[in-house]
């Protein structure tokens, strides 16, 4: 259990950090979190004009992100 956990939190909010980056960097956004619902198991459908998806670099930089975020606050929530 996290609630009321500051410290966990803290740790929980710098574990968001690489992620936060990658969304707010290069305007691309909307295909970050389109990519992640992807990467999710959930269809999120395609790009509206005039948007193009990431490129091969940017969906496995988004994807490590994500692995790593995961497994961080797993690690955390477990109380490591």
């Amino acid at each position: 259990m996290i609630k009321g956990d500051f410290a966990k939190g803290r740790r929980i909010m710098s574990a968001m950090l690489p992620l936060m980056r990658v969304l707010e960097q290069g305007g691309k956004f909307i295909q970050c979190i389109k990519h992640g619902v992807e990467v999710s198991g959930l269809h999120a459908g395609p790009m509206r004009p005039p948007l193009k998806g990431l490129n091969t670099e940017e969906k496995r930089e988004l994807e490590q992100v994500i692995r790593t975020l995961k497994t961080t606050v797993k690690s955390i929530c477990e109380g490591n």
